[in-house]
């Protein structure tokens, strides 16, 4: 979850696996490129933003990550 809050640049709170990033306030284009650039930073998946678009929680998009790395 570091990771995921440092691309969001999330300092004052939690989140969890269910929580929709697309919903906190810190969520703007820059945010989503961010995450998309962290993921393939970190987890070398590259994530294409038709398919970036169909994930809105943390665990969802966990999951795609997981899938990727795996394949």
């Amino acid at each position: 979850m570091t990771l995921f809050k440092e691309a969001l640049e999330i300092e004052d709170r939690e989140i969890g696996l269910n929580d929709n990033f697309r919903e906190f306030a810190e969520w703007n284009s820059l945010a989503n490129l961010s995450l998309i650039a962290m993921v393939d930073e970190e987890f070398g998946v590259v994530i294409e933003n038709a398919k970036f678009r169909e994930v809105s929680t943390v665990g969802a998009l966990w999951e795609m990550i997981e899938k990727r790395i795996n394949n």
